[in-house]
């Protein structure tokens, strides 16, 4: 073998070995499922890494697209009614346990009432861990869900998405989660549950609910009860500088008994931020 051969082989293997430690450098890509059509919607699963509160980890998200007009619901649909989300993830494999969120809603409101939800498409994101990280994990779902416009209609879809364990990051995932409500509220940027009182006596039993925002006439506020037990959505009743304040009316249909002593779920919106918090009527 003369040395121009020898060196134009030695060459070959060196770029062979180059672009398949290239390859090897490359992060892996985030996953999705095909898109399962309904009746005026589709839903898919999307999987990657994705970051939340500053730190990174293994997320899913039910994404379900609908066209213009129509609506899908909370975790609490409103005082209109409506169907809740419902995830099932029990066929899935090498799964340890699935946090579904929710991203901040909105209140829809229409000649039937108000609702609270979400229109033209949501992604639910699922906080994923695996029983062995170095294995893939089969995220198999069931979901159920709403939709809403002239009619209302059940949905459901059967989705699945094998994850692998180099899965790579996920932008849409990340951009979903940061409208997720904060627990801990970032100054200056969410709205806060500043103070709250219940009152027991007449008039009326009411939760009062003082919000602190930037934005006191674009604030919302919804509260949850655990148990799917009935909370009426909270009514804006006066704006004040850096506040708004909201009151939920108990007296009609709710039970106070059965809301005593449980944790509340107070959610707080306003468009540049958003954030919960927990309360229990004594």
């Amino acid at each position: 073998m003369n040395g121009n051969l020898r060196l134009t082989i030695g060459m070959a293997f060196a770029c062979l070995s180059l672009n398949a430690a290239a390859a090897l450098s490359e992060p892996a890509a985030s996953v999705a499922s095909d898109w399962v059509k309904g009746f005026d919607n589709q839903a898919r699963l999307v999987a990657g890494q994705a970051v939340r509160d500053g730190e990174t980890g293994l997320y899913a998200g039910v994404e379900v697209a609908m066209p213009e007009g129509w609506k899908t619901y909370w975790r609490a649909p409103g005082d209109a009614g409506g169907v809740p989300p419902d995830f099932d993830w029990q066929a899935s494999e090498n799964l340890a346990s699935a946090d579904v969120l929710y991203p901040a809603p909105h209140r829809l409101s229409d000649k039937t009432g108000d609702a609270v939800g979400y229109k033209g498409g949501v992604i639910f994101p699922v906080r994923l861990i695996p029983k062995d990280a170095t294995k893939p994990v089969i995220l198999h779902g069931k979901i159920e869900y709403g939709l809403c416009k002239d009619i209302c209609i059940p949905a459901e879809a059967d989705l699945k998405v094998v994850i692998p364990p180099n899965v790579g990051a996920s932008a849409e995932l990340t951009d979903t989660l940061a409208r997720v409500p904060q627990k801990n509220p970032r100054s200056g940027v969410d709205p806060k549950l500043d103070t709250w009182h219940f009152v027991e006596s007449s008039p009326k039993p009411k939760l009062v609910l003082n919000v602190e925002t930037a934005f006191p006439d674009k604030v919302d506020a919804f509260v949850v009860a655990p148990g799917g037990i009935y909370v009426p959505l909270p009514k804006r009743v006066a704006n004040e500088s850096g506040k708004a304040v909201f009151e939920v009316d108990l007296s009609d249909d709710v039970d106070i008994k059965n809301l005593k002593g449980k944790p509340l779920t107070v959610t707080m919106v306003d468009g540049k931020g958003q954030s919960e918090t927990t309360i229990t009527l004594k």
